[in-house]
């Protein structure tokens, strides 16, 4: 059982690992990060500006303007040298730890909006900024793997991840077992007389794979693991 608090400050030991990873190994934002199509500076634009965006939703403002403008600021942003790109990151990062240090009990359990017409209660926020912050420090590649993820966070996130493609036609009925027993259903429902396609791998693994940063390295499945949309 988590807390805001506990969450809070499981996100706040996150952030200052990023914030250390780039003052310390200076990256090249030019250089191109581990996602297709973004640089470092994009990764790291897109950081400062999620944290923005969590503002916005706490404070019942709309997440991002619309769609064009969320990608617009992030090209924008992209080519700033890094030592501007840090402290946008940083002052964002304290300016959202601000406004959730000062959510009373009964705001941390109201229902907010984020983008695409998806709701949650305000308490999940933090752990979903987590999952921002420890998967793109991934993207930046410099020297952090999907091996060296806490455990505690890749346990936590393989229910997150599997939530989000729950129910979606796009997926395959999917059952993702965890080495240590537990399991997780997501995807399409199968068919009345079918079953869902099984896959295994530890925690780690299956966080990687549903996240889209690998291709299933460590899993094994039932059949051929299927494309999962980006998310």
């Amino acid at each position: 059982m988590t807390t805001p608090a506990y969450d809070t400050e499981v996100l706040q030991a996150a952030t200052e690992r990023l914030l250390d990873a780039v003052r310390e190994g200076s990256p090249a934002v030019a250089e191109p990060s581990l996602l297709p199509g973004w640089t470092r500076g994009h990764v790291l634009t897109h950081l400062a500006r999620n944290a923005d965006a969590l503002v916005n939703v706490l404070q019942g403002r709309p997440m991002y303007e619309n769609a064009q403008a969320r990608e617009a600021d992030i090209e924008a942003g992209a080519a700033r040298p890094l030592a501007e790109q840090y402290e946008d990151v940083r002052t964002t990062a304290a300016g959202l730890a601000e406004v959730m240090a000062g959510l009373t009990d009964a705001q941390w359990r109201e229902t907010v909006a984020l983008r695409n017409g998806v709701t949650d209660t305000a308490d999940s926020i933090p752990f979903r900024r987590l999952v921002e912050v420890e998967l793109h420090h991934v993207d930046l590649g410099v020297d952090y793997t999907l091996d060296e993820l806490p455990g505690a966070f890749t346990d936590r996130a393989v229910g997150y991840l599997a939530k989000r493609f729950s129910g979606r036609s796009d997926v395959p009925a999917l059952e993702l077992r965890a080495e240590d027993g537990r399991s997780w259903t997501t995807g399409a429902l199968p068919a009345p007389d079918g079953d869902r396609q099984v896959v295994v791998g530890g925690p780690g693994a299956l966080v990687g794979w549903l996240a889209g940063r690998s291709t299933g390295s460590g899993l094994t499945a039932s059949a051929p693991l299927p494309t999962l949309p980006a998310l």
